[in-house]
C-alpha cells in the first residue's frame, strides 16, 4: 500500500534528529560519575566498547532500513525474519527504551533550571526514594512536557527545524570545552585517574570499565529513531544507511572528547558532590562563569533534542504495532490537519507529564530497565538481520553491509553480551539491574501481555496483520 506520511525530512533533518537523540544531558552531569569509576582513559574506553558494539548494530540497522524504509523500523524488520511473536517483543521493548528517555528528560530539565536558579524549589509536596519534589519543579516540568507534545503534534518537519538549532548550540558548547580544556588542562590531572579511581569498591579495572560501558546503549540510542520516521523521510534510500552510522561516530566522539576535556582540566577531587563536573570544567578552562552557564545552555539544549527525537521514535513505533493491529487501533489514528499519529503522540507525552510526580530516582529505575529494553531490541534487530540474509538473499538492499555474517554475528554477540550484563550479577562489575529495575521491567511486560491477549481477542485473524509500505522509486 501507499504510505500515509508525509515525506517532509531531509539529510540534515534526520542527522540532527539521530545526533540529537543521543546527546542529552548525561554529558553536563555524570561525566564526573564515569571518570570517578573507571578513570578518565577507562571512561573513554567503556564509551568506544560501546560504540563499537552500537556501530555493528547499526550497521544492521542501516541495511535493513533502506530495504525496508518503513514507519514503525523494528517493527517492520523483526516482523518479517522472525514473525509476530517476536516482532511484538522487540517493538514493545524500544518504546520502554524511548518512553523511558523522554520521562527522564522531563525530570532533567526542571533540575538544570534548580541548577540555575537554587532558590526557584519552592512548595515542598513529598519525598520519594528519597527525592523531594516540589511544586515549582514538577510545573516547569509538566508546562515543557505539554509543549514538546505539541511540537511534534504539528509535524516532523516543525520539530526537526528545533532539533537543528538545538543540536547547533550542544555541538558548540562540546567543541569549546575541548578547546579550553586542551588549551589550559594537563596531563598530570588524566595521570592521576587514568583509571579506577573509586577505592574499597571492590572492583577491578575491567570491571569498572564494563560498569561504564554497560551504560552506554542508553546514551547512544537514538540512532534508531531514523528508520522508525524512515516513511517521513525524503532522502535517497541507500543514504539512509551512512546517514544513521555518521551520527552514531559523532555521538561517540562527542562523548569521548568530553570526558577527556573533563579529566584533561578538571582534577578528580573536584567531581563529587551536586556539582556538574563538565560545567566546572567549562568554567575552569575559561575562568568564566559566564562560559559555565553557556555549557549549561548546550546540556539543555541536549535535553530537548533527546525529548523531542524519542517522543517521534515512541510514536511511531507505537502507531506502526496499532496498525499491525497489536496495539488498540486508536493508536493508530492520524491527524487530519498535521498528519501525525496523534494519539501515540500523547501517550508519549502523558508519560512525560506523569513523570516528574515520581521524582528523580525512580526515574533512573525506569531509565536502566529501558535500557536493558533497547539492548534486547538491538539483539532482535542484529538476529533478523541475520536471518534474512538466509530468508531472502534477492531482497532489494539499496545499502548493502559488506561481510555481512561477520556483521550481523558481531552485532548479535555483543548486543547478546550486553543483555546479560544487565540481567546476571557479576562480583567484579556493577552492571546488573537492582529489584527495583526489574519490577519496573516486569510491570512493563505485563502490560505488553495484557495488550498482545486484548489485541489477539478483539481483532481475531487480523491482529498482527501487517502491511509492507510500497517503496517510493525517485528514492531508490
Amino acid at each position: 500500500m501507499e504510505s500515509k506520511f508525509n515525506k517532509v525530512l531531509g539529510m540534515k533533518d534526520i542527522l540532527v534528529i539521530a545526533f540529537g537523540a543521543m546527546i542529552g544531558w548525561a554529558w553536563v552531569v555524570s561525566s564526573g560519575d564515569w571518570i570517578s569509576t573507571a578513570g578518565t582513559w577507562g571512561a573513554v574506553i567503556a564509551f568506544l566498547i560501546g560504540g563499537i558494539m552500537v556501530l555493528f548494530v547499526g550497521l544492521t540497522y542501516a541495511e535493513l532500513t533502506s530495504a525496508m524504509p518503513q514507519c514503525g523500523g523494528e517493527h517492520v524488520f523483526s516482523y518479517r525474519a522472525l514473525g509476530p511473536n517476536a516482532s511484538f517483543i522487540c517493538t514493545w521493548e524500544i518504546i520502554l527504551g524511548y518512553a523511558s528517555v523522554a520521562a527522564f528528560e522531563a525530570v532533567a530539565f526542571p533540575t538544570v533550571i534548580t541548577w540555575i536558579f537554587p532558590n526557584f524549589l519552592v512548595g515542598y509536596m513529598y519525598t520519594v526514594a528519597g527525592f523531594d519534589v516540589y511544586a515549582s519543579w514538577v510545573a516547569v516540568a509538566v508546562i515543557t512536557a505539554v509543549f514538546m507534545t505539541f511540537i511534534n503534534i504539528l509535524g516532523a518537519k516543525t520539530a526537526a527545524k528545533i532539533q537543528s538549532v538545538l543540536t547547533f548550540i550542544i555541538a558548540a558548547a562540546g567543541i569549546l570545552l575541548l578547546v579550553g580544556s586542551v588549551m589550559h588542562g594537563s596531563m598530570a590531572n588524566i595521570e592521576a585517574s587514568a583509571f579506577s579511581t573509586e577505592t574499597g569498591s571492590g572492583m577491578s579495572v575491567l570491571g569498572a570499565i564494563l560498569t561504564i560501558a554497560v551504560m552506554t546503549p542508553f546514551y547512544f540510542v537514538g540512532f534508531d529513531v531514523i528508520p522508525q520516521a524512515a516513511e517521513e523521510v525524503n532522502v535517497p534510500y541507500k543514504k539512509l544507511g551512512s546517514i544513521m552510522l555518521l551520527s552514531i561516530f559523532l555521538a561517540v566522539i562527542f562523548y569521548a572528547g568530553i570526558v577527556f576535556a573533563v579529566g584533561y582540566i578538571l582534577p578528580v577531587s573536584q567531581m563529587t558532590g551536586d556539582s556538574l563536573p563538565s560545567a566546572d570544567a567549562m568554567r575552569l578552562a575559561f575562568n568564566s562563569d559566564i562560559m559555565a552557564k553557556v555549557l549549561v545552555i548546550g546540556g539543555m539544549s541536549g535535553i530537548i533534542t533527546s525529548w523531542n527525537a524519542f517522543i517521534i521514535g515512541g510514536s511511531r513505533a507505537i502507531f506502526s504495532m496499532a496498525e499491525s493491529k497489536m496495539l488498540p487501533a486508536f493508536f493508530g489514528k492520524l491527524s487530519e490537519k498535521y498528519n501525525t499519529p496523534v494519539n501515540a503522540i500523547l501517550l508519549i507525552g502523558l508519560m512525560s507529564v506523569i513523570a516528574p510526580f515520581f521524582g528523580r530516582k525512580m526515574l533512573v529505575w525506569i531509565v536502566d530497565a529501558g535500557s536493558l529494553a533497547v539492548v534486547i531490541a538491538y539483539f532482535l534487530v542484529s538476529l533478523s538481520f541475520l536471518v534474512l540474509r538466509v530468508k531472502e538473499p534477492e531482497m532489494i538492499r539499496p545499502y548493502k553491509v559488506k561481510g555481512g555474517t561477520f556483521v550481523g554475528v558481531m552485532a548479535v554477540l555483543m548486543s547478546g553480551i550486553f543483555v546479560l550484563l544487565y540481567v546476571v550479577p557479576l562480583p567484579f562489575a556493577s552492571s546488573a539491574l537492582v529489584w527495583q529495575e526489574w519490577l519496573w521491567f516486569g510491570g512493563w511486560a505485563a502490560v505488553g501481555a495484557g495488550f498482545y491477549a486484548y489485541c489477539n481477542r478483539a481483532y481475531g485473524k487480523k491482529f498482527a496483520s501487517h502491511i509492507d509500505v510500497a517503496l517510493d522509486s525517485s528514492l531508490m
